[in-house]
Protein backbone atom coordinates (compact mmCIF):
# COMPACT_ATOMS: atom_id res chain seq x y z
CA UNK A 1 0.00 0.00 0.00
CA UNK A 2 1.32 3.43 -0.89
CA UNK A 3 2.16 5.79 1.94
CA UNK A 4 0.03 8.56 0.44
CA UNK A 5 -3.04 6.34 0.98
CA UNK A 6 -2.42 6.23 4.75
CA UNK A 7 -4.42 8.34 7.15
CA UNK A 8 -2.74 11.36 8.69
CA UNK A 9 -2.46 9.59 12.05
CA UNK A 10 -0.71 6.62 10.41
CA UNK A 11 1.65 8.92 8.55
CA UNK A 12 2.63 10.68 11.78
CA UNK A 13 3.06 7.34 13.56
CA UNK A 14 5.23 6.08 10.70
CA UNK A 15 7.28 9.26 10.89
CA UNK A 16 7.83 8.72 14.62
CA UNK A 17 8.85 5.09 14.07
CA UNK A 18 11.35 6.14 11.42
CA UNK A 19 12.66 8.85 13.74
CA UNK A 20 13.01 6.31 16.55
CA UNK A 21 14.84 3.91 14.22
CA UNK A 22 17.34 6.55 13.16
CA UNK A 23 17.76 7.56 16.80
CA UNK A 24 18.74 3.99 17.69
CA UNK A 25 21.09 3.78 14.70
CA UNK A 26 22.66 7.08 15.67
CA UNK A 27 23.08 5.89 19.28
CA UNK A 28 24.81 2.73 18.06
CA UNK A 29 27.10 4.67 15.76
CA UNK A 30 27.89 7.11 18.54
CA UNK A 31 28.82 4.30 20.97
CA UNK A 32 30.90 2.68 18.24
CA UNK A 33 32.63 6.00 17.75
CA UNK A 34 33.38 6.22 21.47
CA UNK A 35 34.82 2.69 21.39
CA UNK A 36 36.87 3.00 18.24
CA UNK A 37 38.02 6.60 18.15
CA UNK A 38 38.27 7.34 21.84
CA UNK A 39 39.04 4.08 23.63
CA UNK A 40 41.21 2.46 20.95
CA UNK A 41 42.81 5.77 20.09
CA UNK A 42 43.67 6.40 23.73
CA UNK A 43 45.13 2.89 24.13
CA UNK A 44 47.19 3.24 20.97
CA UNK A 45 48.54 6.63 22.03
CA UNK A 46 49.43 5.35 25.51
CA UNK A 47 51.01 2.20 24.13
CA UNK A 48 53.24 4.13 21.73
CA UNK A 49 54.26 6.49 24.50
CA UNK A 50 55.14 3.70 26.91
CA UNK A 51 56.88 1.68 24.21
CA UNK A 52 59.01 4.61 23.09
CA UNK A 53 59.84 5.47 26.68
CA UNK A 54 60.84 1.88 27.44
CA UNK A 55 62.96 1.67 24.29
CA UNK A 56 64.75 4.82 25.38
CA UNK A 57 66.21 2.90 28.35
CA UNK A 58 68.52 1.23 25.88
CA UNK A 59 71.64 3.32 25.17
CA UNK A 60 74.39 1.06 23.82
CA UNK A 61 75.78 -2.45 23.85
CA UNK A 62 74.01 -5.76 23.49
CA UNK A 63 70.42 -6.25 24.42
CA UNK A 64 71.11 -8.29 27.48
CA UNK A 65 71.76 -8.15 31.14
CA UNK A 66 70.79 -4.86 32.71
CA UNK A 67 68.51 -3.72 29.88
CA UNK A 68 66.51 -6.93 29.87
CA UNK A 69 66.20 -6.87 33.64
CA UNK A 70 64.79 -3.32 33.56
CA UNK A 71 62.34 -4.20 30.81
CA UNK A 72 61.22 -7.39 32.51
CA UNK A 73 60.69 -5.41 35.72
CA UNK A 74 58.62 -2.88 33.75
CA UNK A 75 56.63 -5.78 32.34
CA UNK A 76 55.60 -6.71 35.87
CA UNK A 77 54.26 -3.28 36.80
CA UNK A 78 52.91 -2.29 33.34
CA UNK A 79 49.41 -3.09 32.03
CA UNK A 80 51.06 -4.02 28.73
CA UNK A 81 52.97 -7.12 27.66
CA UNK A 82 56.62 -6.23 26.86
CA UNK A 83 59.31 -8.46 25.34
CA UNK A 84 62.90 -7.76 24.22
CA UNK A 85 64.47 -9.88 21.51
CA UNK A 86 67.85 -9.93 19.83
CA UNK A 87 66.49 -10.57 16.37
CA UNK A 88 63.25 -10.84 14.44
CA UNK A 89 63.16 -14.62 14.46
CA UNK A 90 63.29 -14.63 18.23
CA UNK A 91 60.53 -11.98 18.21
CA UNK A 92 58.33 -14.14 15.99
CA UNK A 93 58.92 -17.09 18.31
CA UNK A 94 57.92 -15.01 21.33
CA UNK A 95 54.63 -14.05 19.59
CA UNK A 96 53.74 -17.02 17.37
CA UNK A 97 50.27 -15.79 16.38
CA UNK A 98 48.71 -14.48 13.19
CA UNK A 99 47.03 -11.06 13.19
CA UNK A 100 43.93 -10.79 10.98
CA UNK A 101 44.90 -14.16 9.50
CA UNK A 102 48.22 -12.75 8.27
CA UNK A 103 51.75 -13.55 9.40
CA UNK A 104 52.96 -11.55 12.36
CA UNK A 105 55.74 -9.81 10.44
CA UNK A 106 55.30 -8.96 6.80
CA UNK A 107 57.99 -8.02 4.32
CA UNK A 108 57.12 -4.33 4.58
CA UNK A 109 57.30 -4.55 8.41
CA UNK A 110 60.84 -5.97 8.20
CA UNK A 111 61.90 -3.22 5.77
CA UNK A 112 60.50 -0.48 8.01
CA UNK A 113 62.23 -1.90 11.10
CA UNK A 114 65.52 -2.19 9.24
CA UNK A 115 65.30 1.52 8.49
CA UNK A 116 64.95 2.27 12.21
CA UNK A 117 61.20 3.02 12.27
CA UNK A 118 58.67 1.48 14.64
CA UNK A 119 55.81 -0.67 13.34
CA UNK A 120 52.26 -0.78 14.69
CA UNK A 121 50.46 -4.13 14.67
CA UNK A 122 46.69 -4.18 15.11
CA UNK A 123 44.09 -6.87 14.39
CA UNK A 124 42.21 -9.92 15.53
CA UNK A 125 44.08 -12.85 17.13
CA UNK A 126 42.22 -16.17 17.24
CA UNK A 127 44.16 -17.50 20.23
CA UNK A 128 43.18 -14.48 22.32
CA UNK A 129 39.66 -14.35 20.85
CA UNK A 130 39.88 -10.59 20.64
CA UNK A 131 41.66 -7.72 18.93
CA UNK A 132 45.24 -6.91 19.83
CA UNK A 133 47.16 -3.69 19.39
CA UNK A 134 50.94 -3.52 19.67
CA UNK A 135 54.09 -1.81 18.44
CA UNK A 136 57.62 -3.02 17.61
CA UNK A 137 60.50 -0.62 18.31
CA UNK A 138 64.02 -1.19 16.94
CA UNK A 139 66.80 -0.69 19.52
CA UNK A 140 69.49 1.29 17.69
CA UNK A 141 73.18 1.86 18.54
CA UNK A 142 74.89 4.28 16.19
CA UNK A 143 72.52 3.38 13.36
CA UNK A 144 73.06 -0.32 14.03
CA UNK A 145 70.08 -2.49 14.94
CA UNK A 146 70.88 -4.24 18.23
CA UNK A 147 67.46 -5.78 18.98
CA UNK A 148 63.70 -5.27 19.16
CA UNK A 149 61.22 -4.20 21.79
CA UNK A 150 57.64 -5.49 21.35
CA UNK A 151 54.85 -4.01 23.48
CA UNK A 152 51.24 -5.08 23.07
CA UNK A 153 47.92 -5.46 24.83
CA UNK A 154 44.63 -7.24 24.07
CA UNK A 155 41.76 -4.82 23.60
CA UNK A 156 38.66 -5.04 25.74
CA UNK A 157 35.33 -5.71 23.99
CA UNK A 158 32.86 -2.89 23.58
CA UNK A 159 30.57 -4.39 26.21
CA UNK A 160 33.47 -4.52 28.64
CA UNK A 161 34.40 -0.88 28.00
CA UNK A 162 30.87 0.31 28.58
CA UNK A 163 29.86 -2.27 31.19
CA UNK A 164 29.46 0.43 33.82
CA UNK A 165 27.79 2.88 31.48
CA UNK A 166 25.26 0.51 29.88
CA UNK A 167 22.84 0.44 32.87
CA UNK A 168 22.95 4.24 32.95
CA UNK A 169 22.35 4.37 29.19
CA UNK A 170 19.42 1.93 29.46
CA UNK A 171 17.86 3.81 32.37
CA UNK A 172 18.36 7.17 30.68
CA UNK A 173 16.96 5.77 27.41
CA UNK A 174 13.84 4.44 29.11
CA UNK A 175 13.21 7.74 30.86
CA UNK A 176 13.86 9.62 27.60
CA UNK A 177 11.48 7.47 25.58
CA UNK A 178 8.81 7.61 28.30
CA UNK A 179 8.98 11.42 28.31
CA UNK A 180 9.06 11.37 24.49
CA UNK A 181 5.98 9.15 24.42
CA UNK A 182 4.04 11.51 26.72
CA UNK A 183 5.05 14.54 24.65
CA UNK A 184 4.16 12.84 21.35
CA UNK A 185 0.87 11.45 22.69
CA UNK A 186 -0.15 14.86 24.04
CA UNK A 187 0.95 16.60 20.85
CA UNK A 188 -0.89 14.15 18.61
CA UNK A 189 -4.07 14.49 20.65
CA UNK A 190 -3.79 18.27 20.48
CA UNK A 191 -2.95 18.12 16.77
CA UNK A 192 -5.71 15.77 15.70
CA UNK A 193 -8.48 17.21 17.86
CA UNK A 194 -9.08 20.13 15.43
CA UNK A 195 -8.85 17.69 12.53
CA UNK A 196 -11.54 15.50 14.09
CA UNK A 197 -13.70 18.59 14.72
CA UNK A 198 -13.25 19.64 11.08
CA UNK A 199 -14.19 16.17 9.89
CA UNK A 200 -17.42 16.17 11.94
CA UNK A 201 -18.14 19.73 10.85
CA UNK A 202 -17.57 18.91 7.17
CA UNK A 203 -20.03 16.01 7.45
CA UNK A 204 -22.66 18.43 8.76
CA UNK A 205 -21.93 20.88 5.95
CA UNK A 206 -22.20 18.02 3.42
CA UNK A 207 -25.70 17.33 4.79
CA UNK A 208 -26.62 20.98 4.25
CA UNK A 209 -26.31 22.13 7.88
CA UNK A 210 -24.62 25.56 7.85
CA UNK A 211 -25.71 26.59 11.37
CA UNK A 212 -22.38 25.99 13.17
CA UNK A 213 -18.83 27.31 12.81
CA UNK A 214 -15.44 25.95 13.87
CA UNK A 215 -13.89 27.44 17.00
CA UNK A 216 -10.21 26.46 16.92
CA UNK A 217 -7.82 28.54 19.07
CA UNK A 218 -4.37 27.04 18.58
CA UNK A 219 -2.41 30.04 17.25
CA UNK A 220 -0.99 27.95 14.41
CA UNK A 221 -1.81 26.70 10.91
CA UNK A 222 -4.80 24.75 12.25
CA UNK A 223 -6.46 27.95 13.40
CA UNK A 224 -5.77 29.54 10.00
CA UNK A 225 -7.25 26.47 8.31
CA UNK A 226 -10.34 26.69 10.53
CA UNK A 227 -10.79 30.38 9.64
CA UNK A 228 -10.49 29.52 5.95
CA UNK A 229 -12.93 26.64 6.44
CA UNK A 230 -15.46 28.95 8.15
CA UNK A 231 -15.07 31.45 5.32
CA UNK A 232 -15.73 28.69 2.80
CA UNK A 233 -18.83 27.60 4.69
CA UNK A 234 -20.04 31.22 4.81
CA UNK A 235 -19.66 31.34 1.04
CA UNK A 236 -21.47 28.00 0.63
CA UNK A 237 -24.28 29.18 2.89
CA UNK A 238 -24.57 32.40 0.88
CA UNK A 239 -24.61 30.41 -2.36
CA UNK A 240 -27.24 28.07 -0.92
CA UNK A 241 -29.42 31.02 0.05
CA UNK A 242 -28.96 32.56 -3.39
CA UNK A 243 -29.75 29.22 -5.05
CA UNK A 244 -32.96 28.84 -3.09
CA UNK A 245 -33.85 32.45 -3.77
CA UNK A 246 -33.05 31.94 -7.43
CA UNK A 247 -35.25 28.86 -7.68
CA UNK A 248 -38.02 30.66 -5.82
CA UNK A 249 -37.76 33.63 -8.17
CA UNK A 250 -37.74 31.43 -11.26
CA UNK A 251 -40.79 29.56 -9.98
CA UNK A 252 -42.51 32.85 -9.20
CA UNK A 253 -41.69 34.39 -12.57
CA UNK A 254 -42.86 31.33 -14.48
CA UNK A 255 -45.96 30.79 -12.37
CA UNK A 256 -47.62 34.06 -13.42
CA UNK A 257 -47.34 33.67 -17.23
CA UNK A 258 -48.19 29.97 -16.97
CA UNK A 259 -51.28 30.81 -14.93
CA UNK A 260 -52.33 33.38 -17.53
CA UNK A 261 -51.68 30.99 -20.41
CA UNK A 262 -53.45 28.10 -18.67
CA UNK A 263 -56.46 30.19 -17.69
CA UNK A 264 -57.03 31.81 -21.07
CA UNK A 265 -56.36 28.54 -22.90
CA UNK A 266 -58.95 26.76 -20.74
CA UNK A 267 -61.43 29.56 -21.38
CA UNK A 268 -60.90 29.19 -25.12
CA UNK A 269 -61.08 25.38 -24.98
CA UNK A 270 -64.28 25.40 -22.91
CA UNK A 271 -65.69 28.07 -25.24
CA UNK A 272 -66.48 30.32 -22.33
CA UNK A 273 -65.56 33.29 -24.53
CA UNK A 274 -67.60 33.52 -27.70
CA UNK A 275 -67.07 37.17 -28.60
CA UNK A 276 -64.45 37.35 -31.40
CA UNK A 277 -62.85 40.44 -29.86
CA UNK A 278 -62.52 38.70 -26.47
CA UNK A 279 -61.07 35.61 -28.15
CA UNK A 280 -58.55 37.75 -30.03
CA UNK A 281 -57.60 39.58 -26.82
CA UNK A 282 -57.09 36.26 -25.00
CA UNK A 283 -54.86 35.00 -27.80
CA UNK A 284 -52.81 38.20 -27.63
CA UNK A 285 -52.38 37.77 -23.86
CA UNK A 286 -51.29 34.15 -24.34
CA UNK A 287 -48.82 35.27 -26.99
CA UNK A 288 -47.43 38.07 -24.79
CA UNK A 289 -46.95 35.77 -21.82
CA UNK A 290 -45.22 33.20 -24.05
CA UNK A 291 -42.87 35.92 -25.26
CA UNK A 292 -42.17 36.93 -21.65
CA UNK A 293 -41.33 33.32 -20.76
CA UNK A 294 -39.09 33.00 -23.80
CA UNK A 295 -37.27 36.20 -22.83
CA UNK A 296 -36.78 34.96 -19.26
CA UNK A 297 -35.35 31.62 -20.41
CA UNK A 298 -33.11 33.34 -22.97
CA UNK A 299 -31.70 35.70 -20.33
CA UNK A 300 -31.12 32.86 -17.87
CA UNK A 301 -29.27 30.82 -20.48
CA UNK A 302 -27.23 33.87 -21.43
CA UNK A 303 -26.28 34.53 -17.81
CA UNK A 304 -25.32 30.90 -17.17
CA UNK A 305 -23.19 30.89 -20.33
CA UNK A 306 -21.38 34.04 -19.21
CA UNK A 307 -20.72 32.59 -15.74
CA UNK A 308 -19.19 29.43 -17.21
CA UNK A 309 -15.39 29.46 -16.74
CA UNK A 310 -14.94 28.00 -20.24
CA UNK A 311 -16.71 30.94 -21.89
CA UNK A 312 -14.36 33.13 -23.91
CA UNK A 313 -14.74 36.51 -25.57
CA UNK A 314 -13.83 37.41 -29.14
CA UNK A 315 -11.71 40.43 -28.28
CA UNK A 316 -10.34 43.03 -30.63
CA UNK A 317 -9.29 46.71 -30.45
CA UNK A 318 -12.50 48.72 -30.19
CA UNK A 319 -13.10 52.47 -30.50
CA UNK A 320 -15.33 53.08 -27.51
CA UNK A 321 -17.09 56.18 -28.91
CA UNK A 322 -18.22 54.26 -32.01
CA UNK A 323 -19.88 51.56 -29.91
CA UNK A 324 -21.66 54.16 -27.83
CA UNK A 325 -22.94 55.95 -30.95
CA UNK A 326 -24.24 52.62 -32.30
CA UNK A 327 -26.02 52.04 -28.97
CA UNK A 328 -27.55 55.54 -29.03
CA UNK A 329 -28.80 54.97 -32.59
CA UNK A 330 -30.34 51.68 -31.49
CA UNK A 331 -32.05 53.15 -28.40
CA UNK A 332 -33.23 56.46 -29.95
CA UNK A 333 -36.70 55.19 -30.99
CA UNK A 334 -37.42 54.04 -27.42
CA UNK A 335 -36.13 57.35 -26.01
CA UNK A 336 -38.18 59.41 -28.46
CA UNK A 337 -41.33 57.54 -27.47
CA UNK A 338 -40.91 59.12 -24.00
CA UNK A 339 -39.55 62.44 -25.33
CA UNK A 340 -36.17 61.72 -23.72
CA UNK A 341 -33.00 63.28 -25.18
CA UNK A 342 -29.79 61.24 -25.29
CA UNK A 343 -27.04 63.83 -24.83
CA UNK A 344 -23.44 62.65 -25.33
CA UNK A 345 -19.90 63.98 -24.87
CA UNK A 346 -17.39 61.39 -26.03
CA UNK A 347 -13.60 61.08 -26.13
CA UNK A 348 -12.96 59.61 -29.58
CA UNK A 349 -9.39 58.56 -28.74
CA UNK A 350 -10.31 55.95 -26.15
CA UNK A 351 -9.60 52.43 -27.43
CA UNK A 352 -10.26 49.26 -25.44
CA UNK A 353 -9.64 45.55 -26.01
CA UNK A 354 -13.02 43.86 -25.98
CA UNK A 355 -15.80 41.93 -27.65
CA UNK A 356 -17.90 44.54 -29.56
CA UNK A 357 -21.12 42.52 -29.48
CA UNK A 358 -20.90 41.89 -25.72
CA UNK A 359 -20.06 45.52 -24.96
CA UNK A 360 -23.04 46.64 -27.07
CA UNK A 361 -25.14 44.29 -24.94
CA UNK A 362 -23.93 46.09 -21.79
CA UNK A 363 -24.72 49.54 -23.24
CA UNK A 364 -28.14 48.30 -24.39
CA UNK A 365 -29.08 46.96 -20.93
CA UNK A 366 -27.85 50.08 -19.11
CA UNK A 367 -29.50 52.53 -21.56
CA UNK A 368 -32.71 50.46 -21.60
CA UNK A 369 -32.97 50.75 -17.81
CA UNK A 370 -32.13 54.46 -17.91
CA UNK A 371 -34.89 55.15 -20.45
CA UNK A 372 -37.48 52.93 -18.72
CA UNK A 373 -37.02 54.57 -15.32
CA UNK A 374 -36.54 58.17 -16.53
CA UNK A 375 -39.29 60.73 -16.46
CA UNK A 376 -40.93 61.90 -19.67
CA UNK A 377 -39.30 64.99 -21.30
CA UNK A 378 -36.05 64.41 -19.39
CA UNK A 379 -32.43 64.02 -20.56
CA UNK A 380 -29.86 61.23 -20.26
CA UNK A 381 -26.20 62.31 -20.28
CA UNK A 382 -23.56 59.96 -21.70
CA UNK A 383 -19.87 60.85 -21.51
CA UNK A 384 -16.52 59.07 -21.71
CA UNK A 385 -13.12 59.97 -20.26
CA UNK A 386 -9.84 58.43 -19.13
CA UNK A 387 -9.04 57.87 -15.43
CA UNK A 388 -6.13 55.87 -14.01
CA UNK A 389 -5.47 54.07 -17.30
CA UNK A 390 -9.16 53.15 -17.48
CA UNK A 391 -11.72 54.15 -20.08
CA UNK A 392 -14.79 55.27 -18.12
CA UNK A 393 -18.32 55.49 -19.53
CA UNK A 394 -20.67 57.56 -17.39
CA UNK A 395 -24.45 57.30 -18.01
CA UNK A 396 -26.59 59.64 -15.92
CA UNK A 397 -30.38 59.82 -15.88
CA UNK A 398 -32.90 61.97 -14.03
CA UNK A 399 -35.27 59.16 -13.24
CA UNK A 400 -36.87 57.71 -10.13
CA UNK A 401 -33.57 56.50 -8.66
CA UNK A 402 -32.87 53.52 -6.40
CA UNK A 403 -33.41 53.33 -2.61
CA UNK A 404 -30.14 53.37 -0.66
CA UNK A 405 -30.93 50.05 1.05
CA UNK A 406 -31.34 48.35 -2.34
CA UNK A 407 -28.31 49.84 -4.09
CA UNK A 408 -25.83 47.15 -2.97
CA UNK A 409 -28.10 44.36 -4.27
CA UNK A 410 -28.70 45.78 -7.70
CA UNK A 411 -27.19 43.41 -10.23
CA UNK A 412 -28.07 40.21 -8.37
CA UNK A 413 -30.25 37.72 -10.19
CA UNK A 414 -33.97 38.60 -10.10
CA UNK A 415 -33.41 41.41 -7.62
CA UNK A 416 -35.75 44.38 -8.12
CA UNK A 417 -36.24 47.26 -5.78
CA UNK A 418 -39.87 47.72 -6.90
CA UNK A 419 -41.74 44.65 -8.15
CA UNK A 420 -44.82 46.55 -9.29
CA UNK A 421 -42.72 48.97 -11.32
CA UNK A 422 -40.90 46.07 -12.95
CA UNK A 423 -44.18 44.43 -13.91
CA UNK A 424 -45.07 47.58 -15.85
CA UNK A 425 -41.75 47.59 -17.70
CA UNK A 426 -41.61 43.84 -18.18
CA UNK A 427 -38.12 43.21 -16.71
CA UNK A 428 -36.92 40.27 -14.64
CA UNK A 429 -33.95 41.78 -12.85
CA UNK A 430 -31.46 39.92 -15.06
CA UNK A 431 -30.27 42.73 -17.36
CA UNK A 432 -27.73 44.21 -14.97
CA UNK A 433 -26.62 40.73 -13.85
CA UNK A 434 -25.72 39.98 -17.45
CA UNK A 435 -24.03 43.37 -17.83
CA UNK A 436 -21.95 42.79 -14.69
CA UNK A 437 -20.78 39.38 -15.90
CA UNK A 438 -19.77 40.83 -19.27
CA UNK A 439 -17.82 43.58 -17.50
CA UNK A 440 -16.08 40.99 -15.31
CA UNK A 441 -15.06 39.05 -18.42
CA UNK A 442 -13.47 42.28 -19.72
CA UNK A 443 -11.65 42.85 -16.39
CA UNK A 444 -13.82 45.91 -15.98
CA UNK A 445 -16.32 47.15 -13.39
CA UNK A 446 -19.93 48.31 -13.24
CA UNK A 447 -20.82 50.66 -10.40
CA UNK A 448 -23.96 52.61 -9.55
CA UNK A 449 -24.54 55.85 -7.72
CA UNK A 450 -28.17 56.70 -7.14
CA UNK A 451 -30.44 58.95 -5.10
CA UNK A 452 -34.08 57.99 -4.79
CA UNK A 453 -36.29 60.51 -6.60
CA UNK A 454 -33.37 62.27 -8.31
CA UNK A 455 -31.79 59.76 -10.66
CA UNK A 456 -29.04 57.18 -11.18
CA UNK A 457 -25.50 57.32 -12.56
CA UNK A 458 -23.84 54.18 -13.92
CA UNK A 459 -20.04 54.01 -14.25
CA UNK A 460 -18.55 51.46 -16.66
CA UNK A 461 -14.74 51.10 -16.51
CA UNK A 462 -12.67 49.26 -19.12
CA UNK A 463 -8.88 48.74 -19.21
CA UNK A 464 -7.37 50.75 -22.04
CA UNK A 465 -5.90 48.89 -25.00
CA UNK A 466 -2.13 48.61 -24.67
Amino acid sequence: MKIRNYSLRKKVSLLLLITLFFTIVFSFLFIHFLYKDLYIGTVKQSLLYQGQRTADHYHYGDVSGNVKDKILWYNVISPYEVTVNDNLEELVNSFPYDINHQTFLTKSDRTQLAEGHYVIKEGYVNEFNRNVIGAIFPLMNEEKNMGYLFIYTPLAEMTEVFSKGIPILVLTGLIFYFILYIIIHTSLRSLFKPVAEMQMFSNKVARGDFSERLNVKTDDEMEELAITFNSMVDSLQHQEIRKRQFLSNVAHELRTPLTYIGGYARALTDKIQTNPSEIEESLHLIQNEAVRMQKLITELLELNKLEDSSFSLEKEPVVLSQLIMDSITLMNPLAQSKSIQLHHKLDEELIIDGDPNRILQVFYNVLDNAIKYSSTNSRIHIQTYESNRQAVVEIQDKGIGIPAKSLSQIGERFYRSDLSRTRDTGGYGLGLSIAKEIMNKHNGTLKLDSTEGKGTTVYLSFPLFE
